[in-house]
């Protein structure tokens, strides 16, 4: 087992690695920018390094610095949490290179799935259903227009790299596509460095389902079940997530579970990992991509499986079996994750950045906040709004309904704007409680006054 971790991340996943480490009894090194001087998982950590000024590129995703850090401090693995260096294949190739440990999927494992095109047809080589769209890239607007007139609108352009809704653009009609192209291939190229696109047919109102899998190192693949992700903004992004699934018959649990652990075996996959489908209405389900990481929701499937998850990554990486089998994994009870974020929503999500002046908590049986803010913190503007996760577990959905409910009252924070009440709204929905759920519920059922 590794005597000490590196943890190339920020914020509440930070925390939430430094903690999971030091249950584990290994020493962890914290890596910050400037602005993150005094951030919570700067003093949780036994170490830090400065690796350098606020902006991203020249800390967070500065990887020549942050290698450094691990090799001066004597790290012997990275754990890159979600986002960041999360999914670059090249980082994880670079750790391998300087002898440390990348604690996430096989750098080759990350460059097949991560190509959102390619990741489409390994899962049809294994008979997995993908939506109708383009076979791989699309080179130019000629032949985008040509396929979308064969697929048929609405369609999506969309980013082959990265993900959290960035590079995606809905298409209504035939005028409207080459301003999509563009567009999506500009927010692409400067998200992800890689502007290629590609088309796949729109489903209308959708349920976004994803399967968290783990895989050791020795040929051993579980799935641990579903989560309910289909509560996002407009932009794509997730807002409320839940395990299991209100959709899901134990039947069709099965056959997502086992269709994503064929997807894992195709490209030789160890770690954590979410393989993440589309549901419509009539119950099929189709492959929408990979994200070869740890998910910001991954509590809520913690919370029904009693499984921790980043322990298990840890472990997993430092080439341990798997410590228990698909049949043994069980789903008890019922979880909800609201993420908190420093935003106003009603205006149009502008982040909200500033002094936290005051801050109350909630608490109780059955809740968990992942959180790296205090009263006095600075919420920075160069950073991913998400402040917190406030997650909730209960014998059925809708007694967590209640405690998530009961929480959101709770919890109060001053000096700057947050999406509190809008997580209110959406738990108070009826449409919500009853289970009623699409990519579009924000949308359709609480931006038009539906309740």
């Amino acid at each position: 087992m590794f005597k000490k971790i590196l943890i190339a991340n920020r914020g509440e996943i930070a925390v939430r690695i430094i903690r999971a480490c030091h249950e584990m009894r290994i020493r962890t090194v914290a890596v910050y920018s400037t602005a993150d001087a005094q951030s919570i998982h700067v003093r949780l950590a036994d170490e830090s390094v400065c690796v350098g000024p606020p902006p991203n590129k020249d800390s967070y995703l500065n990887a020549p610095n942050i290698i450094s850090a691990a090799q001066i401090t004597g790290a012997e693995a990275i754990h890159p949490g979600y986002a960041y260096f999360s999914e670059q294949a090249s980082f994880a190739d670079a750790c391998e290179r300087c002898n440390l440990t990348f604690i996430g999927p096989p750098a080759a494992a990350i460059e097949k799935m991560g190509d959102k095109a390619r990741a489409r047809e390994i899962a049809q080589s294994v008979n997995v259903p993908v939506i109708p769209g383009s076979t791989g890239t699309v080179a130019n607007d000629q032949e985008a227009a040509r396929l979308a007139g064969a697929i048929g609108y609405p369609l999506l352009v969309k980013a082959v790299a990265g993900g959290g809704g960035r590079g995606i653009r809905l298409v209504q009609n035939e005028e409207d596509l080459p301003k999509a192209l563009a567009v999506a291939r500009m927010e692409a190229e400067s998200s992800f460095g890689n502007g290629e696109i590609y088309i796949e047919k729109f489903l209308e109102e959708p349920r976004h389902i994803e399967v968290q899998i783990l895989a050791d190192q020795h040929g051993h693949i579980n799935h641990l079940g579903e989560r309910e992700c289909s509560v996002q903004t407009q932009r794509h992004q997730k807002m409320l997530e839940e395990s299991p699934s209100p959709l899901s018959s134990q039947s069709l649990r099965n056959r997502m579970g086992e269709a994503a652990v064929r997807i894992a075996k195709a490209v030789g996959y160890t770690n954590a990992g979410t393989v993440e489908f589309l549901v419509d209405a009539k119950g099929n389900f189709f492959f929408l991509e990979m994200n070869t990481r740890l998910q910001v929701e991954h509590p809520v499937t913690e919370a029904v499986t009693g499984i921790d998850i980043v322990k298990e990554q840890i472990r997993l990486a430092a080439g341990e079996k798997l410590s228990y089998s698909q049949k043994e994994v069980k789903l008890n009870g019922h979880s909800i994750e609201c993420r908190i974020t420093a935003e106003d929503p009603d205006r149009n999500f502008a982040p909200s950045a500033g002094q936290i002046e005051s801050l109350y908590l909630p608490g109780g049986l059955g809740v968990r906040i992942d959180t790296h803010i205090y009263a006095g913190y600075e919420v920075s503007p160069f950073y991913d709004p998400m402040i917190a996760k406030l997650i909730v577990w209960a014998p059925d959905r809708t007694t967590a309904i209640a405690r998530m409910s009961r929480c959101l009252h709770e919890f109060e924070i001053t000096g700057i704007s947050t999406n509190v009440g809008l997580q209110q709204r959406i738990l108070n929905n009826a449409f919500f409680r009853r289970g009623d759920l699409s990519t579009d519920f924000i949308q359709r059922r609480l931006l038009n006054g539906s309740s």
